[in-house]
């Protein structure tokens, strides 16, 4: 045991591989360094939560003085550390390393896709009671059940959690050292933010690496994880998911849209592989939001992908509702910046989307182009039906920035994605006529 862990760790002053560093992540990790709270990194798979564990192990030795020593890493994607599969071995193998390493002081111990360890709950828990050593707990898993009810009994107010995505736009630029602009911004609708696909050359290798992704995310953390038995039903719901993507309908909807193509189902059922998806993190919900009468909607609602390169890889072409691609990446960009999202309802309009976070607001249309006076005066005129002093935006792919109209702000798309604050851009230059 101890001959493994000493091959999978950082000890002697082996250098860490921590990748291009997410000082997003990085920062807001490491600002909570120092207390007995548990780390929780969430996370589809392969969006990075591995090497933001390495980047804060990188942190903790090159900036906090930590003695490589005092840090246990254990990443369960190894198949070296299958041994560690229950709660049980995971305290047999934190007892063997002290024993081998006598660290002195705080021990830093981080646990790589931690669901794969039967009882781990238990385990963490008993590390954070323990009085006579000081450790820090680190966890990262690949499933929203992480957060179940026995995590939340066992761990109740001794954690934060922290919920990784894959790249933005801001990211996409600096791994490839590219400049902000239409066309890097249309190659990353197209490819997405995975990080391990900005490796890969050429689109057919860079479609079997998303069709191989998908088998991984279905398989292990869908159809084992919960016990899937119609795995084909699960194949075309995601397919349908994924062709609608930013388009309304319920589960009843989707009930008879595949009854009619053949498929027996039922509501329970689709409802329940829903949630699986949103579960494994491969789907996020969008619910309908009455403006006016200020209350959530039930039935129909909106769904987006984690990443849009299961969307370009895995469906129909990009030249087809590229305008969806869009706005699934403004979703994902706001989820990223910690919003609650709603698609905002007034009277008959549409508002694309209402993002709350604390107690700010913002209202935003997303349009492909704002193509001529007609297409102008939708976007901004849904906006201006709002009676509210919330910042109000219209995010499109035009080449340049359109002005306001009435203080509602055109802002290009990758501008938007690029805002490192939540009020950047509310520039009052010009007035559309």
């Amino acid at each position: 045991m101890i001959e493994i862990l000493h091959r999978t760790n950082f000890w002697d002053d082996k250098p860490v591989q921590a990748g291009f560093i997410r000082h997003a992540y990085t920062d807001r990790l490491t600002s909570y360094l120092g207390n007995h709270l548990i780390k929780v990194i969430l996370g589809q798979r392969r969006v990075g939560k591995s090497y933001i564990l390495r980047m804060l192990i990188q942190h903790l030795i090159s900036a906090e003085g930590v003695p490589p020593e005092n840090i246990l890493y254990i990443n369960k994607d190894l198949h070296v550390l299958d041994f560690i599969n229950t709660g049980a071995r995971l305290m047999e193998a934190v007892q063997q390393y002290q024993e081998a390493l006598s660290p002195k002081g705080r021990i830093y111990i981080l646990l790589d896709e931690v669901q794969e360890i039967k009882h781990w709950e238990r385990a963490v828990n008993s590390l954070c009671q323990d009085y006579t050593r000081e450790y820090e707990v680190f966890i990262t898993g690949s499933n929203a059940n992480l957060l179940s009810t026995e995590l939340s009994t066992y761990l109740s107010g001794r954690y934060i959690t922290f919920k990784i995505f894959p790249f933005s736009y801001d990211e996409f630029l600096g791994f490839n050292e590219l400049n902000k602009g239409r066309e890097s911004f249309i190659t990353y609708l197209k490819f997405g933010g995975m990080p391990e696909s900005y490796m890969l050359k050429g689109q057919e290798i860079k479609k079997n690496y998303f069709v191989s992704l998908h088998d991984s995310i279905v398989l292990r953390d869908i159809v084992q994880r919960h016990k899937v038995r119609d795995i084909y039903l699960l194949e075309k719901l995601i397919l349908f998911l994924i062709d609608s993507i930013g388009s309304y309908f319920s589960v009843n909807s989707v009930v008879k849209y595949l009854n009619g193509a053949g498929y027996k189902t039922n509501n329970e059922t689709i409802g329940t592989y829903i949630r699986y998806l949103k579960s494994a993190y491969f789907i996020h919900e969008s619910p309908r939001y009455d403006i006016q009468g200020k209350k959530q909607l039930a039935g129909e609602r909106k769904f987006y992908l984690n990443d849009l390169g299961f969307k370009f890889f895995l469906s129909s072409s990009f030249d087809f509702g590229i305008g969806k691609f869009l706005e699934n990446a403004v979703f994902i960009h706001l989820k990223r910046l910690g919003y609650a999202i709603f698609t905002g309802r007034l009277k008959d309009k549409e508002i694309d989307f209402m993002a709350d976070k604390n107690s700010g607001r913002i209202y935003l249309q997303v349009a492909y182009l704002l193509s001529d006076k007609k297409v102008i005066e939708r976007e901004f005129g849904n906006l201006a039906r709002i009676r509210d002093h919330y910042p109000k935006k219209v995010i499109s792919l035009d080449d340049g920035y359109l002005g306001s109209k009435n203080g509602i702000e055109h802002v290009t798309a990758w501008d938007f994605m690029t805002e490192r604050t939540e009020t950047a851009g509310r520039r009052r230059i010009a007035q559309i006529d």
